[in-house]
């Protein structure tokens, strides 16, 4: 199972609209892929379902069994002040350890506003998979200038064709 996680939880987001682009990408390929949205998480999942709260949160608690089901995921990430957004990281230390990530695959995708494409988020969260024992794809195509190269719900030519360079690895991966 492939899940694309759309890494903010910032409603009507462009990680949101990124994802949806990057499924159809794979559905062109013939894969299946299922779209994870942190606008969609409770509220108050990081006081109810982390911790000695592990496994107790029942809206939270599908989010868990869909990250674990998943063999590959694909993170997009928007750059927040430098990094990745908080949500991101508590919702992954709200999966179970370490088996929601040992010997799975990634592949990340950095969106900004700025000139760097959340290079240093991508390097941040590719630390944190490689403590968590996950594979991360070497290609990570860092969108810089996001706005500037998405319309309505269509990448650049150059942008549309890094995720597809980026699926193909993917999939062999």
């Amino acid at each position: 199972m492939i899940s694309i996680i759309s890494g903010t939880n910032r409603k009507n987001s462009v990680s949101k609209k990124i994802a949806h682009i990057y499924q159809t990408i794979l559905e062109a390929k013939g894969e299946q892929a299922t779209i994870i949205s942190l606008e969609d998480l409770p509220i108050d999942f990081m006081g109810t379902a982390l911790y000695e709260n592990s496994g107790k949160n029942e809206l939270f608690n599908p989010f868990r069994e869909l990250i674990a089901q998943s063999q590959k995921m694909i993170f997009v990430v928007p750059e927040y002040n430098g990094s990745f957004p908080g949500v991101l990281k508590a919702f992954i230390d709200g999966m179970k350890y370490p088996d929601s990530f040992r010997d799975k695959k990634a592949a990340l995708v950095g969106l900004s506003s700025g000139i760097q494409g959340a290079g240093l988020a991508l390097s941040h969260l590719t630390d944190i998979f490689n403590y968590c024992g996950m594979h991360v794809l070497a290609q990570k195509p860092k969108l810089s200038r996001i706005e500037q190269n998405l319309t309505e719900n269509k990448l650049s030519e150059l942008y549309h064709s890094l995720l597809e360079e980026q699926v193909d690895k993917l999939l062999k991966f």
